[in-house]
């Protein structure tokens, strides 16, 4: 290591490694764009090898701006958005940024309007707000901002920055799976449809379904969780015409086949269930179930490069999808003859 002193690396000494000037070095931290790569390259190889740390207070000063990203965050407790705030926070940190979280909980009096003015007056240089639902999409149109805000939802809005996981390419790719196994009718267990990404997967699941030209029928409107699966699963008194599930997340799932196997029923023999998440416990299920991964990680970061774009006025990055990943797992089989 070269930093072998007991003072903190400075500037000075990352552009001696570097063989620049202390000012290339502050452009190169502040994303100037007329850095020549190589250049960049010897700068961030002198900054990891002298393990340097910029002055953030400094850097605030001089670009009057606080260096933190406040993020909005509806139902904290739920393996989405708490796994999407974890994200975004690694993501910001490696950016040189720190983030203010507030969690917006059922019955709460806080409303999404509120938790924005509260990180204005703390002085964030943007916003994300993650999981919203519907109901907070409006009443965020009725915000006056200044500063950048991002919402984390299926769908572009003019109103807003976007980025997401693609929900249609996810329940698109389970539906072909559980097509190309045998199934002709599946129903979907939903999440609550004031979700947004609930009723993204509901809208993709009927549009795949019509295009495989399989049985469309009712969904079933749960609330995310594994008790109101297990429940739905113990009211059924024979084995249903469907031969496959797909809930609307892992939890739904696993309390799906928790109350179907209670019932007597095989899963994956008689039915075979399908979630969407890949939580960590999602392969040690019995049986292990198939899911569909979101990459949280390379959402944390999206978000991040987006609200940097928007807060340094560059240009916006032009992706908003994130791609999902299809994990095939022994709770989805071939559909067994029925007498």
């Amino acid at each position: 290591m070269a930093n072998v002193g007991s003072d903190k690396p400075n500037i000075r000494q990352v552009a001696s490694i570097a063989g620049v000037s202390h000012m290339t070095v502050s452009r190169v931290l502040n994303d100037h764009p007329n850095i020549k790569p190589e250049t960049r390259r010897r700068v961030l190889e002198a900054i990891e090898e002298l393990d340097y740390r910029p002055n953030l207070v400094a850097r605030a000063l001089a670009t009057q701006r606080s260096q933190r990203i406040g993020v909005i965050v509806e139902s904290a407790v739920a393996f989405g958005p708490i796994s999407i705030l974890r994200a975004v926070e690694l993501a910001a940190r490696t950016a040189g940024y720190s983030v203010t979280p507030i969690a917006l909980h059922d019955g709460d009096a806080l409303t999404p309007p509120d938790a924005v003015d509260s990180l204005l007056t703390q002085g964030v240089d943007a916003i994300c707000v993650v999981a919203p639902r519907s109901s907070s999409i409006a009443a965020l149109r009725r915000v006056a901002l200044s500063v950048p805000l991002l919402v984390v939802k299926a769908d572009a809005d003019p109103a807003f920055l976007t980025v997401s996981i693609d929900q249609q390419q996810g329940t698109t790719l389970l539906v072909d799976h559980l097509v190309a196994l045998g199934h002709r009718d599946i129903l979907h267990i939903s999440g609550p449809l004031d979700w947004l990404d609930a009723r993204a997967r509901e809208r993709a699941f009927h549009a795949r379904a019509r295009s495989w030209g399989i049985r469309e029928r009712p969904i079933v409107v749960g609330d995310w969780s594994a008790d109101f699966a297990y429940d739905f699963a113990r009211g059924i008194t024979r084995l249903p015409e469907y031969t496959a599930v797909f809930a609307a997340n892992d939890d739904t799932a696993i309390g799906l086949i928790h109350g179907l196997r209670e019932r007597g029923f095989d899963v994956p023999g008689e039915i075979s269930v399908a979630g969407f998440d890949d939580v960590p416990l999602a392969r040690h299920f019995l049986p292990p179930l198939t899911t569909v991964r979101q990459d949280f990680q390379a959402l944390g970061v999206a978000v991040v490069e987006m609200l940097r774009a928007a807060i340094e006025q560059r240009e916006i990055p032009s992706f908003t999808r994130i791609p999902t990943e299809l994990v095939v797992r022994e709770s989805s089989a071939r559909p067994r003859e029925r007498s």
